[in-house]
């Protein structure tokens, strides 16, 4: 007994293997998490060395230079980058997506270590951060007061705020931005350190030794054990006031005598502002493995607590939250979802023309995707943007295989002659090989995807298997459920409706046409097969000249800002220019809120964000703002600024395009190449805007010492250097504590004696014989232009040309390295970071990708179908179908895109279910008697009705992709315009173009004996 037939005589079963299906399925919703995206683990490992007061040349060779080398040896790192700048060395190290972040860490913690002994005395402890997961925090919290000082905020939420967050499940960090950090401000006078005798070198030492932390001890008795400690360390301003620098005769000198103290702050190079307000930020990022939506909503709920107990004074807001995207985004997901099915609703009751029948789909599709959810929860999956995508290209699937019984039946039933039982079980066992070979064939087809390494591979591997799932599942109900059902609601000799009989009468008319139009075709087969491969070529062609791109680029409501100011920029003039840049925005009709952050991650940098209203609320698109606010805010004098959108795939951070210009070559020299690559994109309008992160515009003062005359004085070099670093380096001596919390001390010149380079001159410097001499005895100043910046990326020296285009990424990348190759000499090469990298490593492989996938599905029929030849006649569906869809991509309405890509290889599945189902039934045709010829003719026209009514209910399936709108409509329009034309035009041709193919090259069955099981098949004539 076949096992259709054990479901159709046991109905009970049936109903509860869909019962076990369904409720599997909905306990899994309730276990499943909620995600923007699949996990995937984006690392960046980012060490930061301070080295206060030296130049960006020498932080390059004696900071960067040596860690670099080490940090190179660790493993699983992708690229290695680097900053130097005055006093800052930063290196960050981008691991291999989903690279053990533990691991790398570890390793490049010892590689560290190995080289600190190399590292400047003079130099801090380098610092390693890990930031695991997203790029870009998840939320901002703005903090702001009319009243009190930033300083007093930050420590507020320093000792409250932010523990009580990073307490949050989920939280990974509470990161304080724009906040200004307590610290013990020495202000040094120069004029009383000379009149008093007195350096900042001693100063320091003072500092040091008589602000010292000792941990004493105790005493133990045979009684009692007492704890002692010393009062050797000072908690006050009052304290640290009174500290003596010197014994001057009987007098002493004290510490208020040379310097100004004071509570002040660390530093003061940079601020944020929220919507105009100065304030201080706190980002929340969330850790890889939490659900980012329950992060968000736990951090919104303990908010109003906080803000409650918020000083006087005091008001707190969320700035910016992200999830805001992510729950819209879901929300039209689940939107199109519902759509789709109603649709898909309409359409079987088009094409059945019955309610009853209708109700069998109506059934399988929600019981296939409720399904589908247990089948998620098994695979350790999440539900997502992808997978939710995933559902809805599901609907269309689905419900083929309902769809195909149903007609089926109704066939036999209407044109055989069968009562109902017998037209269930033949129809079931017909249809049972070719529903398992069309689940099998999706799901091969899916299998190098979910095989694939890198972005593609780890975002829709989700994607695949979910929606293969989906067929799995729908197999499933197909076999078991929707035979039994149409054995209970189809009725013998019922009763036609009139819609339903003019329905019949116009399917019997199209099919009739069609039979003669192919008996005709079929007499030219050579010219439809030849057709066939012309197609192919033009497909290759297509492929090659269509624009390609990472992702289309998302509206995700927000307006990312990086401004640069001059090389010499203030923190006043910065804040000066973002104040600038927030009044442009503001008045703009699609603002709502502004946030901007100065003075990071460099004194003359910035960034910010404009968050736009809700989707429905503007008439313009990001895009659209993005152009008017970059070609204003190229207004602003004095400053450079971008406006540029979010990635819109995880993962990437800075600006859309990254082209690295790397060589060994002199910093001048890779300037002047750069500078001329610059000019040329310029020249051919390749960007709205562009920014190159070399510079060499920064004025620098070199102060030159006499080696004659210090040597006279007994002095050296060192004795120079240090005098005058303890005096402007501003670098920290120790801490002090107070209330329970530990802040730096800091003796530094005052500012004003510190506004130009001449003013050092003027300091003081003892001499070995105790006499004091003005810098200006023994030095002069050299000016000279330096690099704001000494770049290395992959330990070489670099030039980033950053920047937003118009033009397709992969042609604009292209360009950029004909243009490199034009203008640059010998030893010249480019790399790429940030998005562009991330194409790079993508669409290399797309070619081999889609190969493999046919393959796959070709050893998949051939296992099927027992033969070689048979699959190739159904896989001469697949050109026609890709060049459906790239005929669209080709025009300009979608890119080729990691979606378009899934797509295509999606567009692979679907249409080979037409071949299938056309070469299963004219074997079975053969086998029963007939040619070759007069089998297929008539499988064609026997599958006409099932085959347009699953394109139908796939392509107007996702009629909702094609027309979707709002957050997230970018990737799910240009996969639906993929499948929507692909299908359509792949279904018209392959209608022709597989019968040809099998009159070609198809096995021949008509001689072979009669298989067991097999049904034999009279064959009317509807070619009248």
């Amino acid at each position: 007994m076949k096992l259709t037939d054990t479901f159709i005589q046991r109905p009970v079963w049936a109903i509860v293997v869909s019962l076990f299906i369904l409720i599997l399925g909905l306990r899994s919703i309730f276990e499943l998490p909620v995600n923007q995206w699949p996990r995937t683990e984006n690392t960046v490992v980012t060490i930061t060395t301070s080295y206060y007061g030296a130049d960006a040349s020498t932080v390059a060779g004696f900071i960067t230079q040596p860690l670099e080398s080490a940090i190179a040896q660790a493993q699983g790192i992708d690229y290695l980058a680097s900053s130097s700048i005055t006093g800052i060395s930063t290196i960050t190290a981008t691991l291999r997506l989903n690279y053990d972040a533990s691991k790398a860490l570890t390793e490049i913690n010892t590689q560290v270590n190995s080289v600190k002994n190399q590292l400047p005395a003079q130099a801090q402890e380098p610092v390693l951060t890990i930031a695991v997961g997203q790029t870009t925090d998840a939320m901002y919290l703005g903090f702001y007061s009319d009243t009190l000082p930033t300083n007093n905020i930050t420590d507020y939420l320093v000792r409250v705020v932010k523990p009580k967050l990073d307490s949050i499940q989920g939280v990974q960090t509470a990161e304080i931005l724009g906040g200004r950090q307590f610290a013990l401000r020495a202000w040094l006078d120069p004029d009383k350190l000379a009149a008093h005798n007195v350096t900042a070198q001693d100063v320091s030492t003072a500092l040091a030794n008589n602000n010292y932390l000792s941990a004493v001890g105790s005493t133990r008795g045979q009684t009692v054990t007492v704890d002692l400690t010393a009062g050797t360390d000072l908690h006050t301003v009052d304290e640290f006031k009174r500290l003596v620098i010197k014994q001057k005769g009987d007098a002493l000198v004290y510490l208020e005598d040379v310097a100004t103290v004071t509570l002040g702050a660390e530093n003061y190079d940079s601020s944020v502002a929220f919507s105009g307000k100065r304030s201080v930020f706190i980002g929340i990022k969330a850790a890889p493995t939490a659900n980012i939506l329950t992060v968000a909503s736990s951090v919104r709920e303990a908010f109003p607590e906080l803000q409650s107990q918020l000083p006087a004074g005091v008001r707190g807001e969320i700035v910016y939250d992200s999830t805001a995207f992510i729950n819209t985004s879901i929300y039209e997901v689940v939107k199109t979802l519902v759509e789709a099915m109603i649709i898909v609703s309409v359409v079987i009751y088009l094409f059945l023309g019955s309610f009853r029948a209708v109700i069998v789909p109506l059934v399988a599709i929600p019981l296939s995707l409720v399904g589908t959810f247990f089948v998620m929860y098994l695979l350790g999956y999440s539900i997502n943007l992808l997978t939710l995508l995933a559902l809805v290209l599901a609907i269309g699937l689905v419900v083929d295989d309902a769809i195909i019984v149903v007609e089926n039946v109704d066939r036999h039933i209407k044109e055989e002659g069968k009562g109902v039982l017998e037209a269930a079980l033949v129809a079931a066992r017909e249809l049972g090989g070719p529903i398992i070979a069309m689940t099998v064939v999706l799901i091969a087809a899916y299998v190098p995807i979910g095989l694939r390494s890198g972005l593609t591979g780890a975002l829709f591997k989700e994607f695949c298997f979910s929606l293969a799932g989906a067929v799995t599942v729908s197999a499933v109900v197909a076999l078991t459920l929707s035979p039994m059902m149409t054995s209970k609601l189809f009725k013998p000799g019922q009763e036609e409706g009139r819609f339903a009989r003019k329905l019949d009468d116009y399917f019997d008319w199209l099919r009739k046409r069609y039979h003669r139009v192919l008996a005709g075709g079929l007499n030219i087969w050579p010219v439809l097969v030849t057709f066939g491969f012309v197609l192919f070529l033009l497909v290759a062609a297509s492929g090659m000249t269509a624009k390609s791109e990472l992702s289309p680029t998302e509206d995700q409501g927000l307006v990312f800002m990086q401004i640069k100011g001059p090389p010499t920029a203030s923190p006043q003039q910065m804040e000066r220019i973002a104040d600038q840049a927030f009044q442009i925005a503001n008045k703009e009709p699609e603002y709502a809120q502004m946030f901007q952050l100065t003075g990071l991650p460099a004194l003359n940098q910035g960034l910010g964000g404009v968050l736009l209203k809700t989707w429905d609320e503007r008439t313009r698109s990001q895009a659209q703002l993005i152009l008017d606010l970059q070609q204003k805010w190229n207004q602003v004098p004095g400053a450079t600024i971008a406006a540029f959108p979010l990635p819109s795939l995880p993962g990437a951070q800075g600006l859309p395009v990254q082209f690295v210009i790397t060589t060994t070559d002199s910093v001048e020299n890779l300037n002047e190449v750069a500078q001329a690559v610059m000019a040329e994109a310029q020249k051919q309008q390749l960007f709205w805007f562009s920014d190159m992160d070399l510079k060499v515009d920064k004025p620098q003062a070199k102060l030159v010492v006499d080696r004659e005359k210090i040597a006279a004085l007994g002095m050296t070099q060192a004795d120079v250097g240090a005098a005058l670093s303890a005096a402007l380096g501003g670098n920290y001596v120790n801490y002090f504590s107070t209330a329970g919390r530990s802040y730096k001390v800091i003796p530094q010149v005052l500012q004003v004696d510190r506004l130009n380079p001449d003013q050092i001159l003027d300091y003081y410097i003892r001499t070995p014989s105790g006499s004091m001499i003005q810098a200006r005895t023994v030095a002069h100043i050299e000016t000279s232009t330096q690099p704001e910046s000494i770049n290395h990326f992959q330990q070489l020296n670099s030039a980033t040309l950053s920047g937003v285009s118009g033009v397709a990424q992969g042609e604009l990348l292209a360009k950029l390295n004909t243009i490199l190759t034009n203008v640059a000499p010998s030893g010249y090469t480019s790399d790429f970071s940030g998005e562009s990298r991330q194409f790079i490593q993508e669409s290399g492989g797309f070619v081999g990708l889609l190969l493999f996938s046919i393959l796959i599905v070709y050893l998949a029929l051939a296992f099927q179908f027992e033969s070689f030849r048979d699959p190739v006649v159904i896989l001469f569906s697949v050109p026609p179908a890709l060049f459906g869809a790239l005929a669209f991509i080709t025009m300009g309405y979608a890119s080729i895109n990691v979606y378009t890509q899934v797509g295509l290889v999606t567009l692979l599945g679907l249409i080979t279910k037409h071949g299938i189902l056309i070469v299963q039934f004219a074997n079975e045709l053969q086998r029963a008697g007939h040619s070759k010829r007069e089998a297929i003719e008539e499988a064609a026209a026997v599958r006409l009705r099932p085959i347009l009514m699953t394109t139908a209910a796939m392509v107007l399936g996702v009629v909702p992709l094609v027309w979707a709108s709002g957050a997230g409509a970018a990737g799910r329009h240009d996969m639906g315009l993929v499948i929507f034309s692909g299908l359509s035009i792949g279904t018209l041709l392959t209608l022709f173009m597989v019968p040809a193919m099998y009159m070609f090259i198809g096995e021949t069955h008509h001689k072979d004996v009669e298989q067991p099981g097999s049904v034999p098949v009279a064959v009317p004539d509807r070619s009248r």
